[in-house]
C-alpha cells in the first residue's frame, strides 16, 4: 500500500512536505480520525448511535485549529462535543506545535543557529511559520533545567579538577561588552569527565574563581587531590582556600605561550626548543639545571622576560615533575576543558552578541548536552568493534574516558594511598 502511495504520489507531481504535500495531509487524517475516536470514547457511543439519545451530551461539529509540525504546517478540524467537556489527548487544547518540532528547534539552537536563523530555516524547510517570540519561548523552556544542573549534587572527591575560561559578548545596555564564561570539568574515580558548572563574569579574575570554588565545595566536593588551571595571578590562593589539600598545577601549554610574548617571531622555533628540556626533565633538579642553561645561552639573554616568566611560576610549575609519564600526561595541560572550549566557540562565533548572561549559560548548557549526545552514540558503535578497529577515544565532556586514565589513577593511589584509596 505505501508504494503505491509513493507512486501515486511521484506520479502527480505532490510534495512530500510543505503546504498540501503527502506527509502533512496524512497526518492531517490520522490526526482527525484520533481525536474523532477519542470523542467517541469520551462520549461512550459511537457517531449516529441510537443510544445516544437523552444522554446529556453529543458531537457538535468541528473547530478548526492549525499546528505546527516537523512536517509543514496542518490545518485540523478538532471535533468538539456540546457540553465542552471533550480535550484530545492527541492535540491538546491550546498546544501550536507538534511531534518533535520543539525538540528541532532546541537542537538548531544548541548547534549555534540563532533565534532569527531557525525561523528562516524551519519556513524553508518544512513550511512552517513560527514567530521570533514563539522559538524563544520554546528555548526558554529549557530554564529551569539549566538552574537544576547548575546546583545539582557533586561527589564528594575528584582525582583531577580542570578551571578556564572562555570569552563571550555580552549586551549591557547600549554598550557591547566582554565577559568570561569560567568552566570547571572534574575528572571521577572511573577516569570519567563531567562539566561541573558555567559561571559568567565580567572579566576572568581570581576573586571570581575563589567564588566558584566555594560554590563547588556547598555542592558537595570536599576534596581535590590536583588542580590544573592557567597562570592567573592569585589563582592557587583561591583554589587552596576552599580545598587546603589540593595540589595546584599550572598548564605547562600557558606557561611556554606566555614566555613566547616576549619572543620575536623568527626566534621562536630555536626558543621552544629549548624550553622543552625544562619541561619534560625527569626530575625538578634536571628542570632547574635545563632553566639555568636556558637562562645562561645568547637567547635567554636576549630575552630576559621570557626566562623570567619561568621563574616567577616555578613552584606552580614543578609539581608535575615528581609524576610518571601517566600522570603527567594528564595533568601537565589544561587542554582536556580547552578542547571543549574549541567545540562550544565554534557554537557561538556565529553570534555577534548575547543578550544576556542567562543566555550565554543557556546556550553553552544546550551545547555540552548536545556534544555529550554525539560522544555517547559514537561510543555506542565504537564498543562493539575490535580495540585495532577502534577510532581513538572520545575525550570531551561527561561519560568521555581520560586517555591514559587508568595507568595515571593506579600511580595516584600509590604516591597518595590515604586519599584515593578510600575512594575506589
Amino acid at each position: 500500500m505505501l508504494d503505491k502511495l509513493m507512486a501515486a504520489t511521484g506520479q502527480r507531481g505532490v510534495s512530500l512536505t510543505g503546504e498540501g504535500g503527502f506527509l502533512p495531509e496524512m497526518i492531517k487524517a490520522v490526526l482527525e480520525r484520533g481525536m474523532s475516536a477519542e470523542l467517541t470514547d469520551h462520549l461512550g457511543y459511537e457517531h449516529g448511535d441510537p443510544a445516544g439519545r437523552g444522554s446529556g451530551n453529543s458531537r457538535n461539529g468541528t473547530t478548526p485549529k492549525s499546528v505546527s509540525t516537523e512536517v509543514g504546517q496542518i490545518g485540523l478540524d478538532q471535533p468538539r462535543d456540546r457540553s465542552s467537556t471533550f480535550a484530545s489527548a492527541l492535540v491538546p487544547k491550546g498546544a501550536r506545535r507538534l511531534g518533535g518540532l520543539e525538540d528541532m528547534i532546541i537542537s538548531l539552537y544548541a548547534g549555534g543557529m540563532t533565534i532569527r536563523d531557525i525561523q528562516h530555516h524551519l519556513a524553508a524547510t518544512l513550511g512552517t511559520e513560527l514567530s521570533h517570540e514563539t522559538i524563544s519561548n520554546v528555548t526558554e523552556a529549557v530554564v529551569e533545567e539549566v538552574k537544576t544542573w547548575q546546583s545539582r549534587p557533586l561527589e564528594a572527591f575528584y582525582p583531577v579538577i580542570y578551571l578556564d575560561a572562555l570569552v563571550v559578548k555580552v549586551r549591557d545596555g547600549a554598550h557591547v561588552t566582554n565577559r568570561a564564561a569560567h568552566i570547571a570539568v572534574g575528572v571521577d574515580m572511573d577516569g570519567i569527565k563531567h562539566v561541573l558548572g558555567i559561571w559568567v563574569q565580567a572579566a576572568e579574575g581570581a576573586k571570581f574563581w575563589a567564588g566558584v570554588c566555594a560554590q563547588l565545595a556547598n555542592r558537595g566536593l570536599k576534596d581535590v587531590l590536583i588542580v590544573c588551571c592557567d597562570g592567573l595571578t592569585g589563582f592557587p590562593e583561591a583554589i587552596e582556600a576552599t580545598w587546603p589539600a589540593a595540589m595546584v598545577q599550572t598548564c605547562v601549554v600557558h606557561l611556554i605561550r606566555a614566555s613566547m610574548r616576549f619572543v620575536s617571531y623568527s626566534d621562536r622555533k630555536a626558543v621552544a626548543a629549548m624550553l622543552r628540556p625544562i619541561y619534560t626533565a625527569p626530575d625538578q633538579d634536571a628542570a632547574l639545571v635545563a632553566l639555568a642553561a636556558f637562562a645562561d645561552s645568547v637567547l635567554g639573554k636576549k630575552y630576559p622576560a621570557a626566562v623570567a616568566t619561568w621563574q616567577n611560576a616555578w613552584d606552580r610549575f614543578t609539581p608535575f615533575l615528581a609524576f610518571g609519564p601517566a600522570v603527567r600526561k594528564v595533568i601537565y595541560t589544561t587542554n582536556s576543558i580547552e578542547s571543549l572550549n574549541y567545540q562550544l566557540r565554534k557554537i557561538i562565533k556565529n553570534r555577534g552578541h548575547f543578550p544576556s548572561d542567562e543566555a550565554v549559560i543557556k546556550l553553552l548548557w544546550l551545547a555540552i548536552r548536545n556534544i555529550e549526545d554525539k560522544r555517547a552514540r559514537e561510543r555506542a558503535k565504537q564498543a562493539g568493534r575490535q580495540g585495532t578497529d577502534r577510532k581513538s577515544v572520545p575525550r570531551l565532556v561527561e561519560g568521555a574516558t581520560v586517555h591514559g586514565w587508568k595507568a595515571a589513577l593506579g600511580e595516584l593511589a600509590l604516591i597518595y594511598p590515604d586519599r584515593i584509596n578510600p575512594h575506589l
